[in-house]
């Protein structure tokens, strides 16, 4: 569920492509008006702005922004006017790609989407990066990850609440199996998590406990190393709950000295249309206060004012 708030009756897209045009003029930008268009318009009446905005001054809008905005605003800005699938294909290229590798956004990014969002990353990351993302994934990643990644994107999973449970038992059996093993038998791994349904998948995390007295995660954990660790945890995480994944993912992200915003911004940005309200009653039921006041707490300015409105605030 969405935490975006948008007005009964927005403006045209001509109306706000010129009120965003004139927040441009004059001696610096007038943010506080760009939030208040951009930050509740959804993403086919950010499209619509686009193009109006590209037609009437023959120049790209994001550009604009880009030229006009900056730090972590900026950021936050120019990932929100991405439509979702290219998006997505853009987080990963940079993560993969950049000149900070970071494979832990890749994983997050990927193992957190259903089959059908993966269809859209991998359509998305070949029209706007200009090559498959699974040379990209050959090519960046290594080792037990890697086979993960390329299995998990190759396979159309089924999305719906059916499952059987025969399969199911089989399955959390041939899991111990294979946790038993010397290390972990990746190759049972890796063929369960990347072809069974999230509704399976949870239903062999809740059989494997109780055969075993024992979660599939820590098995996972005691015999499972770094990214592919990561990956596994992540695809079981979101198969019992996505929206307490990323309430996790939050927190961390604003725990310590410091915050980590480009993690921060990612996880608000992708998630605020889709199921963000959910996110922030797990976060408070398990943090005992809400996203809002942590995100307040840790962030400031326009960037501050643009995160919270995407988080259903009132200013």
């Amino acid at each position: 569920m969405s935490t975006v708030k948008i007005p009964p009756v927005a403006p045209s897209a001509r109306d706000d492509a010129m009120q965003i045009y004139r927040a441009f003029k004059g001696i610096g930008c007038d943010s506080a008006a760009i939030i208040n268009i951009l930050a509740h318009r959804n993403a086919i009446q950010r499209s619509h702005i686009q193009q109006e905005y590209e037609t009437m001054y023959t120049e790209e809008l994001r550009k604009r922004l880009s030229s006009e905005l900056n730090g972590h605003f900026k950021k936050a800005i120019l990932l929100w006017m991405q439509e979702p699938g290219a998006r997505d294909a853009n987080i990963v290229k940079n993560a993969l790609k950049g000149t900070v590798k970071d494979h832990k956004a890749v994983t997050e990014i990927i193992c957190s989407r259903t089959s059908s969002q993966i269809g859209q990353l991998k359509r998305a990351y070949f029209t706007h990066i200009g090559t498959n993302l699974e040379d990209d994934i050959e090519s960046e990643a290594s080792g037990d990850h890697k086979k993960l990644l390329l299995a998990f994107i190759s396979t159309s999973r089924y999305e719906g609440p059916e499952y059987d449970e025969i399969v199911v038992e089989n399955d959390a059996k041939a899991l111990h199996k294979a946790a038993k093993k010397f290390g972990l038998e990746e190759k049972t791994f890796i063929q369960i998590f990347s072809e069974r349904s999230r509704a399976h998948l949870a239903a062999v995390s809740i059989c494997y406990q109780k055969m075993y007295k024992k979660p599939l995660e820590k098995a996972i954990r005691d015999e499972a190393h770094k990214s592919f660790e990561y990956a596994l945890k992540t695809i079981l995480r979101c198969a019992e709950s996505t929206a307490k994944f990323y309430a996790k993912a939050l927190r961390k992200a604003m725990k310590g000295l410091g915050t980590a915003d480009t993690a921060l911004i990612r996880i608000v940005v992708t998630r605020a249309e889709i199921d963000m309200h959910h996110i922030k009653a797990e976060y408070r039921k398990k943090y005992g206060k809400t996203l809002n006041d942590a995100v307040h707490s840790e962030t400031s300015g326009h960037y501050r004012t643009f995160l919270l409105s995407l988080l259903g605030a009132n200013h």
